[in-house]
């Protein structure tokens, strides 16, 4: 049987490794990813989650003047919570010692999701479940391309996808009440 011993480095070892290349800050030697991908990677997804923030906010306006109080708190809900994603992956970029990228024309070319605006109901529900499909398989094929090579930024999309799913399964819900 094995034991810590035979994989965590004695602590001598640890605390000489910590002063070297301080300046990396989150950046140790057994970090295997490449900082320069995962942060361009992170930058694609901020994209996604800044056009997705924008397009719920739309939604929101038209749904509330259309007097659609049910949809427009939904989707007022959900761009709240897109944003926080965008703010954690931004946190994230800056951690590994990137910047966020919020240029819109990088935004609009680079983000898997669209800006579809809509003035109905049922369009606006169909336009942000296909963005929501489309983060949810975005997110993990991400994942799955990072594995174990950078477990912090692999658990911020787990957690970013959690909420994508929990958004699917609120717009098909809300959809049932608006079925023709």
């Amino acid at each position: 049987m094995s034991s810590y011993k035979d994989f965590l480095t004695d602590i001598k070892q640890l605390r000489e490794n910590a002063r070297k290349k301080m300046e990396q800050g989150p950046i140790t030697e057994n970090y295997s990813a490449d900082p320069k991908e995962i942060i361009e990677l992170l930058n694609i997804a901020l994209a996604t989650e800044t056009v997705c923030t924008l397009r719920y906010k739309n939604h929101y306006y038209v749904a509330k003047q259309l007097g659609a109080k049910d949809a427009a708190d939904e989707f007022l809900e959900h761009a709240g919570e897109e944003q926080a994603h965008a703010d954690q992956l931004a946190d994230r970029i800056t951690q590994l010692g990137g910047i966020p990228n919020l240029d819109p024309i990088f935004i609009s070319k680079n983000s898997h999701a669209e800006y579809v605006a809509c003035n109905n109901i049922k369009d606006m529900l169909n336009e942000n479940l296909i963005a929501e499909r489309i983060a949810i398989d975005s997110y993990r094929q991400m994942i799955n391309y990072i594995g174990n090579n950078d477990p912090t930024t692999r658990r911020v999309l787990e957690e970013v996808l959690a909420v994508e799913e929990e958004h699917a399964d609120d717009l098909l819900e809300l959809k049932a009440e608006y079925v023709d």
